[in-house]
């Protein structure tokens, strides 16, 4: 059933109570709300054209010029770029977060095929695959060899134990031996990381390639 009520128009009138940007954005996203439950349409509504105002008046108040604060955001998306995302998701987390769940399974993927050519793993010799669980949870990312076995997952084992491996006798097998622990930091470099786990898991180094014969 739809319902209005006249809050937002009080606020509106008397936005004096509103001297945030947080409070302004907050009364403003809730009177946007009221207009969907009444079935009234939001940008027509006389109190959240005042209350986007008020909104702007305030920031408007905030002396920085906007050149300013366009460099600022290029820096940060500079800054942004040269971070890998999976050590922000990592902290973030992505519960609840369908944007950030998603990229965390693309780049796990990424960073999985990148860990596999470090390994030294044919291409027929493994496979990754996802598992996205609900959304209360990240799901896993999850490497599987026919000697090894290496999971991503948030928030289940705590933090610094993002990345679970072990060894495992083939690709049938998912029990495997102990489980090993790793920070998601690890697994961004994959040539040291693909050192340890060979090390931890006591696997043999890859076969070196045959040169090539000179002609």
């Amino acid at each position: 059933m739809s319902y209005d009520i006249a809050f937002r128009y009080q606020q509106a009138l008397d936005p004096s109570a509103l001297i945030t940007l947080t409070t302004a954005l907050h009364a403003l996203t809730a009177a946007i709300e009221d207009c969907r439950n009444a079935g009234h349409k939001h940008e027509a509504d006389p109190a959240v054209i005042l209350l986007a105002r008020h909104l702007g008046a305030i920031a408007s108040q905030i002396e920085r010029p906007n050149a300013e604060l366009r460099r600022a955001c290029m820096d940060a998306i500079a800054d942004l770029r040269r971070k890998p995302a999976l050590i922000a998701l990592a902290h973030k987390g992505v519960a609840y977060d369908e944007r950030a769940k998603k990229l965390f399974h693309s780049d796990s993927r990424k960073a999985l095929r990148a860990l596999a050519d470090a390994l030294g793993l044919a291409e027929d010799s493994y496979d990754i695959r996802s598992n996205r669980g609900g959304i209360a949870v990240s799901g896993e990312v999850t490497l599987h060899g026919t000697s090894i076995y290496v999971q991503i997952s948030l928030g289940i084992m705590g933090a610094g134990r993002e990345v679970m491996f072990r060894k495992v006798a083939g690709r049938d097998d998912y029990v495997g031996a102990r489980n090993h622990f790793a920070p998601v930091h690890q697994l961004l470099q994959p040539e040291r990381f693909a050192r340890h786990i060979r090390r931890e898991l006591h696997l043999p180094e890859p076969d070196e390639r045959s040169p090539r014969l000179v002609a």
